[in-house]
Formats: structure tokens, sequence, C-alpha cells
């Protein structure tokens, strides 16, 4: 069992040099007390010995601890990610030499795995701002760091407005299922990731719009349909069609020519029904620009002149595609005086590089607004349930949504919300 127990390696440098020293100053004494020296001299020769033996030790101590202190140091650097330090070794031979070029070679090589994560990082950042649905992303103290474009989509505004938010100031809230956003009407799934950036490592919150997803499902369901409803009704339509005008060319009977023209006119009534369905299906060809409020409403105003309709404009300009949207308009508009609306206003706004448009009618609204939006569902008798369906897959198309909602209790009428950006993808 050792009899002295140091607790640093300076306290053992000195303890064993102490050691030695004072060994080594008690044969010095016992040699020269036998000598018969006067003890003025033995103390005098005792004390000049003691000095450079304590001046010795110190010597031997700072050399050797002076090879710790720098490497030290050098780990101090590598702490803070500063790889461009390196600690010199007093010695250029043996362990300590060794130990300060295996310290060299960690940073050289931790400064490689670093500028790997650091080219991850701004990959997966230029990845983030490319995508079109919300991203966001949190620090380890959970505040927000950074996010895309589409975040305004989310939230109302720019990611920017929000710096070092909290989730909770979000409205996020962590359960066991992971992040939710209960305070949206619209559902969305968070996806949740890690990266490591600059040493911390963040969260990577992603939202996809569950909404969009299941009608994305069912228009495939519906696509499906009409594909091989519309394959199967052409093939037979245009034969029935083709015999109907034959016969009616050859037919003397008045009579006859009137049945046969009605067979012809309903193939042909059936084959544009089962066009327009499958239009519903289509990637719009989009020639997005910037149109001029003034000039669109003045364009809607000639459409309906016959009708009340009120404007009230707070923007300057819409990112649309000219024909498109003024369709959406006019479908929309239709659907109001066609529910005996006597007054139709229209309200357009521009906030956090959003376009909203409100569209208020006084109309009759709607009994059940769970299938305005599902294909074939009309309550019109001569209705064919394409329209509502058309605009939202135009609206979707830009990159906005559509929300159409009964006036509160006590009000008739409906009121539709249209919200579309209002600037091109990636310059906000």
């Amino acid at each position: 069992m050792p009899i002295f127990k140091s607790k640093s390696l300076s306290a053992y440098i000195f303890y064993c040099l102490g050691c030695f020293a004072l060994l080594f100053l008690l044969s010095v004494f016992w040699i020269l007390f036998t000598a018969d020296w006067q003890a003025w001299n033995i103390g005098l020769t005792l004390v000049v010995l003691g000095l450079f033996l304590i001046m010795g030790i110190m010597g031997f101590k700072n050399k050797v601890m002076s090879s710790f202190d720098r490497a030290l140091l050098h780990i101090e650097a590598v702490k803070v990610e500063d790889y461009n330090q390196y600690a010199k070794s007093e010695f250029k031979e043996g362990v300590t030499a060794n130990f300060h070029n295996e310290l060299t070679m960690l940073s050289e090589k931790m400064q490689t795995h670093k500028s790997q994560y650091d080219q991850h990082a701004l990959l997966l950042y230029q990845l983030i701002d490319q995508l079109d649905t919300p991203m966001l992303v949190f620090n380890n103290k959970q505040k927000l760091t950074y996010a895309n474009a589409a975040f305004s989509t989310l939230f109302g505004q720019p990611w920017q407005m929000y710096r070092l938010a909290s989730p909770r100031l979000l409205g996020l809230v962590y359960t066991d299922k992971g992040w939710i956003l209960p305070s949206k009407e619209q559902q969305w799934h968070v996806s949740q990731s890690e990266f490591i950036d600059s040493g911390e490592r963040h969260q990577l919150l992603v939202f996809t719009n569950i909404d969009s997803a299941i009608r994305a499902s069912q228009l495939n369901a519906w696509q499906q349909i009409i594909r091989v409803m519309g394959h199967e009704i052409r093939n037979s339509l245009t034969p029935v069609s083709s015999l109907a005008e034959s016969l009616a060319s050859k037919s003397v009977s008045a009579r006859e020519k009137q049945a046969l023209a009605v067979i012809s006119e309903r193939c042909h009534h059936l084959q544009d029904f089962v066009n327009r369905y499958s239009s519903l299906s289509q990637t719009l060809n989009l020639d997005l620009q910037h149109i001029s409020v003034a000039m669109f409403v003045e364009r809607l105003k000639g459409l309906f002149s016959q009708n009340d309709l009120i404007f009230a404009n707070k923007s300057q300009w819409l990112w649309a595609d000219p024909i498109f949207i003024e369709q959406v308009f006019i479908n929309l508009l239709k659907n109001a005086y066609e529910a005996q609306a006597t007054q139709v206003k229209i309200e357009i706004t521009e906030k956090a590089q959003q376009t909203l448009i409100q569209i208020v009618d006084d109309g009759h609204g709607f009994a059940n607004t769970d299938n305005l939006f599902v294909p074939l569902f009309t309550t019109k008798q001569q209705g064919q349930g394409i329209g509502l369906t058309f605009c939202r897959n135009i609206i979707e198309q830009h990159g906005g949504h559509i929300d159409m909602q009964n006036n509160p209790a006590g009000k008739k009428g409906m009121r539709v919300t249209l919200v579309l950006p209002s600037t091109p993808t990636g310059t906000i």
C-alpha cells in the first residue's frame, strides 16, 4: 500500500523529488559531520545545496507539466471547434511527442468531419428552402432558428417574425405520439427528425397537410373511376351516335328522324359530360404573372354588370394565371347569384406574402358544406358537380387553398375564402 497518495501529478513530482532531495541533504550532512566540519560551514553548504535542489525540482516539474499544459490548450481549442490550433511538444521524440502528434491527427480528423457536417447542413437548408411544405428548425434550446417560405402559409407571417420563438408560442404541443398542431382548422401531420449543425443538435419539423393528402387520394380514386367509365362510355357512344346519324339520313319519317336526332344529341351530350369530368384530373399549365387588381375588378364588373357586385380592394396585384383565376371567380359568383344572392362583396387584401380574398354573399347558403368539393355532388337540378372541384384544383395548383362556410347564425349566405401566394415561390 503506497505511503503517499497524490491527487495531482505536480504533487507527486514534488513528493518524489522532495524525498530524494531530503535523503541527499541528509547524506551530505552525515558526510560533512563525520569530516569534522564546523557547524556554520555545514549549515551554509546545506542551504546552498538546498537552493540548487529546489531550483532543479521546480525546473523538472515545469518541464514535465508544460507538455500537459500545452495539450490542455489544444483540447480546449477542440472543445470550441477550433481545429486550426495545434500544441507543439517540448520533445521531438518519445511518449510526449507521440501524444501531441495523436492530438494533431485527432484535430485534423475532426476538422474533416466538421466540414462534412457543415456541407450536409448546408445541403439540408438548401433543400428546406426548395420545398413548398412548411419546415421548421429548432435548436437544442427549443428555439426557432430557421424555416422556409412555406412557414407563412401555416402561420400567416414570415418566419423571421417568430425567430427564437418556442414551440409553445407557435401553438405546437408535444404528446406521446409526437408534435401536434391543434390550433389550426386544417389537419397537419408533424414529422420530426434531428441533425447536427455547428456542433449542436437541431430538430427538424416537417408539416404535411393531411387534408390535401386525403383529397389527393380521393381525387386519384375519382380519376381511376372516371378513366374507366369514360373509356367504356366513349366506346359505347361512338358507334351508337354514328348509327343514329346514319339511320336519320336514310329515314323518311319525320318522327323517326326526330327520335334519332335526340339519340345523337344525347350521345354528344354524354361525351361532352365525360370529357369535362376528365379535365378534373389534369395538371394545369399555369401562366403565373402579376395581375392588376384594378383591371381584374373592372373585367368582373363587366361580366356581372346586371348584379350588385361590391369590391373592397386593399391590394394592387394578384400573382396568378389570369385565365384560370378569372374562371374561378366566375364560377363562384355564378354560384352565389344562383343561390338567390342579391349582393356579393369581394375584399382583396395582402398579408405576409399572401393574398387573402373574401367573397361574401347573402344567398341561401348550403345545407351541407361537407360535400361541397366532392366530385359529382350537386344540389342544382341541372348541375354536374364540377364547378367547385375545378375551382379547388385551380387554387391548389396556384399554391393556395380555398374554404367555404355558411355565414354565422343570423346572417344569410356564404363566405368563400381564397388564399394565394402574393409572390413567386422562393422569393419570400
